[in-house]
């Protein structure tokens, strides 16, 4: 038992004072980051970038550990577990919201959690081979229609934003594509270059430097206005699939049994670090916009996406795993 929680049991005979203490003092010792996704990754950056200036802030170690494996669900369900004392903090992306409804047991529910901080919004783009006919998703669309299954999808993971966004586009534009499954989004873009896939939804970072080369076409952005490295390649929406649009996004969790005044000040501290030049320059970079948000907000969004992503996995038909 964490010493905030045994402390805090003892408030309940003295009166409250002993739990209001050891939470002024917080944090008197390091932080641990649980990344559910292996080290390098999107998510992994998005930790680093700001648990670290969070760290530097405070004046305290913060460590990040990568926990990967079975799709987010073996360091999301870790973190479920661990004390609720704010010193485990898990930092994820649309899984945590998710996996619940798509594993028989995934080990965690979307209660056991609550976000105190990070929107950080992931661009991403919709890619085809150069040698595709098409130069428009409304062409493709119009192919795939044509040919229903016999075009394959590249899926870097069930109940990855990249799937959700897919999901999203398939069922707005009425086509189905074959999914063929990847650990990641790195080798299917690489099987997409050779001609092996056919259709992909790949991070804007990861893709940019292939489109800029030629080895693979971009078709639209799932973003809500015009990317500036590619200022020729429209939205979604503008593409003619407004109801695709979706921007996943990442955050930072803690067990839904912290205290108020602990979540308040993780969630400070974090918004503050959003706001450092230094942290807005590297997610700059990875094309990664943060955003500082109140804890009612992150609650709010939280709570919408949650109910409108389940839908997308009830109606895409995905399979319980």
């Amino acid at each position: 038992m964490s010493a905030i929680r045994i402390l805090c049991l003892a408030a309940m005979l003295l009166g409250g004072g002993a739990c209001a203490q050891a939470q002024s003092q917080y944090p008197n010792r390091p932080i641990h980051i649980v990344v559910p996704y292996p080290a390098g990754g999107i998510v992994d950056i998005v930790a680093r970038a700001v648990t670290e200036q969070v760290g530097r802030d405070w004046k305290q170690t913060i460590v990040v550990e990568a926990r990967p494996g079975a799709n987010g669900n073996i360091g999301t369900a870790a973190a479920a577990r661990s004390e609720p004392d704010g010193y485990t903090w898990l930092v994820t992306g649309p899984a945590v919201l998710v996996n619940p409804a798509l594993y028989k047991d995934a080990g965690w529910e979307v209660r056991n959690f609550r976000c105190v901080g990070l929107a950080v919004w992931n661009q991403s783009v919709a890619l085809v081979h150069p040698a595709m006919p098409v130069n428009t998703i409304g062409e493709f669309v119009e192919l795939a229609r044509s040919k229903p299954g016999q075009f394959n999808f590249g899926n870097p993971g069930t109940g990855s934003s990249i799937d959700l966004s897919a999901q999203k586009l398939f069922q707005a534009a009425d086509i189905k594509l074959t999914n063929v499954g990847y650990k990641g989004q790195p080798q299917a873009l690489i099987d997409l270059m050779t001609d092996l896939m056919h259709f992909e939804i790949v991070s804007l970072e990861l893709a940019l430097p292939h489109i800029k080369a030629g080895t693979v076409k971009p078709l639209a952005v799932f973003t809500d206005k015009r990317v500036a490295d590619l200022p020729d390649v429209p939205t979604i929406a503008e593409a003619g699939f407004p109801e695709a649009t979706y921007m996943p996004w990442f955050g930072i969790y803690v067990p839904s049994a912290t205290p108020d005044a602990l979540a308040g000040k993780i969630n400070d501290a974090i918004n503050r670090a959003l706001q450092n030049p230094d942290v807005q320059r590297q997610l700059s970079l990875a094309n990664i916009p943060g955003k500082p948000m109140a804890l009612d907000e992150l609650a709010g969004l939280m709570k919408a996406d949650h109910e409108k992503l389940t839908t997308v996995i009830k109606t895409s038909g995905m399979a319980l795993q």
